[in-house]
């Protein structure tokens, strides 16, 4: 009988790769763990209690909250703050970062920047949703942490990990080592290696995106959609279209079996809608470790500065050969009236 390997039993083995930290790191994922669990239990258990729907607040960003936002990032904000390893917690519901001055956490070294609950608009529709994590190493040597310290790019990321609540319960992280899967076993209440040295196929044959919003989409996006939708026996097209409304749902499937995700720039969001800090910088990490690409269409997400808490960027994540393809249409067509040489290297 193959013996199981637990997310705690992981982490410890893997604590040879970070000689700078003395198990620190290793408790600050084991707390995350244990608030994804917490959380896992309520949205198992959402149509039965009075946990779905909306409350009376909004976010950060004037969005209107779902009851288990609220109850998620209150988790992840606890189970952090009683860990002892974090100094400084940045969640997309909250305006400002917050700053854990307890006993325990006077010597932390870490920031955590969190989406609670992403894709929170299915949580009553019960379609698949999750959490998305990012952690830094403070860069300032004394007193408080600043928000410089959360300021950081994405290439300064010590881990990061998203957590999918859907038929099966999955924690999937790296820590710049490769990425490693972990789904969670309700008989033991453990996270157990399912998904070892994951591998991103650099094709695909999926392409994910709100195609709602086509109309307003640059001419580079709508260039490539049609591109994945033409016949053409070499290429193994057309691609089947697949889109949830959870990033990490979307993310997590193209992870798995290759393909594209993107959330481009529209009329009404030109920066793009996404998170910088909470979605795409450590969705960008997991991907690259895993052997994809992430884009704004024109250059690396992990290498874009950071200088707001809640900045939004486009974003073109997945299989190495399809973000590039993607990448190429959007820099023939970044004027309306592509030139014919333009138009001739992407057909």
């Amino acid at each position: 009988m193959k013996s199981v390997k637990t997310l705690g039993q992981f982490i410890i083995e893997k604590q040879a790769d970070f000689p700078f930290a003395k198990g620190e790191l290793s408790r600050l994922l084991r707390d995350i763990g244990i608030a994804a669990k917490i959380v896992n239990r309520e949205i198992s258990k959402a149509g039965l209690i009075d946990i779905i729907g909306e409350t009376d607040s909004v976010n950060s960003h004037g969005e209107r909250q779902k009851k288990m936002d609220v109850y998620a990032n209150e988790q992840f904000i606890a189970a952090l703050r009683s860990g002892g390893e974090c100094c400084v917690v940045a969640s997309e519901e909250n305006d400002e970062h917050i700053l854990i001055e307890s006993e325990i956490s006077k010597h932390a070294k870490y920031i955590v920047a969190i989406d609670p609950l992403d894709g929170s608009s299915n949580i009553d529709v019960n379609v698949s949703v999750g959490t998305i994590f990012s952690i830094y190493r403070r860069k300032s040597l004394e007193g408080k942490a600043i928000l410089d310290d959360v300021l950081q790019k994405g290439t300064e990321q010590v881990a990061a990990g998203y957590v999918i609540y859907g038929s099966s319960t999955m924690l999937v992280y790296t820590t710049g080592k490769g990425v490693n899967g972990f789904t969670l076993d309700p008989s033991i209440g453990e996270f157990c290696l399912s998904h070892p040295e994951i591998k991103m196929p650099k094709d695909g044959y999926i392409y994910s995106i709100n195609e709602g919003y086509y109309t307003h989409f640059p001419l580079g996006v709508k260039k490539y959609i049609k591109y994945c939708q033409v016949e053409d026996v070499t290429t193994s097209r057309p691609y089947t279209s697949r889109y949830t409304g959870s990033m990490i749902a979307d993310i997590h499937r193209n992870l798995i079996k290759g393909g594209i995700f993107l959330y481009p720039t529209t009329a009404q969001y030109p920066n793009g809608k996404l998170r910088l800090v909470y979605e795409c910088n450590p969705m960008a990490f997991i991907v690259e470790q895993a052997g994809g690409l992430a884009s704004t269409g024109y250059e690396r997400i992990l290498d874009l500065d950071v200088n707001e808490l809640h900045q939004r960027s486009a974003i073109f994540i997945g299989s190495e050969n399809m973000v590039k393809r993607a990448e190429d249409f959007m820099l023939a067509f970044s004027s309306q009236q592509p030139s014919i040489t333009q138009h001739k290297q992407v057909i």
